[in-house]
């Protein structure tokens, strides 16, 4: 069962892409430096999705999980964004770098200068440029490279059957999933913790790991519902929905677990250091990081709870729809007062929607070609007959 990426659908994609095109060039040309920080903002939203979906393929490769392989070649698709966020972070943080972390001004490394700072003085030996670069290298050659890799002895189960390509495909799940739990973590304090370079929290590696894997999931559900709506995922049954939806409850609740652990206990010390972060969400962006939480974690906990809207898709899909929106403003509120710093506190116009729009457009536009390129079905996998007679019990 293949899926064709068709015209009408390849305009939507071109049609959101020059959205995003036209948004960015408006903010350039209003608020160059809000410009790069919603450069960087959705670039990561999307870069979060494609890493969510490419740690659930390599988790179930790594776990001999039978159940996901009706689904998988999905979550395969959305990882195929991963070279162009690449580009794109390399070209935001090279160009707009200085305009978005404090930290890479030299005049704060100075003593004789009045700019001087000796607490990110103390860090210069993690936070430098050189490094920095070299370390944004060697996260995305470890993700593209890896992503790659699963996916070509995937594609070739189809092709060959057998065990050969299902075990390289788990020996480097294996490899990826070490590397991940070092590299995201890393990745995160580099690309978002240091845009507030004063400040760190122990948490936030994980804090950003649940943002990655809801996303990728949410996406990944949403996905299989247009495929069910254009009747390509025959195979995909109510059992699958019915987990994924399970997926989607419980990394839910996971985040929101994580986001109150660090919240609470930052406030709970009342550290001066550590309270800025949140004081300046309190005062300059109050309403919407109250509504970023209570979307991200009531709705979900709420709807999802029973049984029976977990194997509804299109109760799925309401909540799905209700999380993007979440977590696209919890990212907002995680981006946007480090990278704006004293420029002023950041809104959510036309140009910040319209620039998502573009990413989305891409995002749909690489997962979609993928899609096209393999059967929806893996045939030849070891463990297909388990996944077409998965019972959820």
């Amino acid at each position: 069962m293949n899926f064709t990426f068709t015209s009408r659908e390849k305009i939507v994609c071109i049609a959101l892409m020059i959205i995003g095109v036209i948004s960015i060039a408006a903010s350039f040309m209003t608020h160059n430096h809000q410009a790069w920080a919603n450069l960087l903002m959705s670039n990561f939203y999307f870069l979060a999705i494609a890493l969510g979906a490419t740690f659930f393929v390599a988790v179930n490769y790594a776990a001999n999980s039978g159940w996901m392989i009706a689904i998988k070649r999905v979550p395969e698709a959305m990882g195929s964004y991963l070279p162009f966020a690449a580009i794109i972070m390399f070209i935001t943080l090279i160009f707009g770098g200085h305009h978005l972390y404090h930290w890479m001004h030299p005049e704060l490394y100075d003593e004789a200068s009045e700019s001087y700072d000796t607490i990110l003085a103390g860090k210069q030996a993690f936070l430098n440029i050189p490094f920095f670069y070299a370390r944004m290298v060697f996260y995305f050659l470890v993700w593209v490279g890896f992503y790659f890799l699963i996916r070509k002895h995937s594609l070739a189960e189809d092709r060959e059957g057998g065990m050969h390509n299902y075990m390289k495909a788990k020996k480097y799940s294996i490899a990826f999933l070490v590397l991940f739990a070092i590299t995201s973590s890393m990745a995160s304090w580099d690309i978002l913790m240091s845009l507030d370079s004063h400040w760190f929290s122990t948490l936030y590696g994980w804090f950003i790991f649940a943002i990655m894997f809801v996303t990728g999931l949410f996406t990944m559900a949403f996905l299989i519902w247009y495929l069910k709506k254009r009747e390509l995922a025959d195979h995909i049954t109510t059992e699958h929905i019915h987990d994924v939806g399970k997926f989607v409850f419980a990394f839910s609740v996971f985040f929101t677990y994580l986001w109150f652990a660090q919240y609470m206990l930052i406030w709970y010390a009342n550290i001066p250091e550590e309270v800025t972060y949140y004081l300046t969400r309190f005062t300059e962006y109050r309403w919407i990081f109250w509504i970023a939480w209570f979307i991200n974690f009531i709705p979900p906990f709420l709807i999802l709870m029973a049984n029976t809207s977990k194997r509804s898709l299109n109760t799925l899909m309401v909540v799905c729809l209700i999380l993007f929106v979440g977590h696209w403003l919890n990212l907002f509120v995680v981006v946007m007062p480090g990278a704006m710093g004293s420029h002023g506190t950041a809104h959510i116009g036309w140009q910040e929607i319209g620039t998502t729009l573009g990413f989305l457009g891409l995002f749909l536009f690489t997962t979609f070609t993928s899609l096209s390129k393999a059967s929806l079905k893996a045939e030849n996998h070891p463990l297909m007959g388990e996944s077409m007679h998965h019972h959820v019990i």
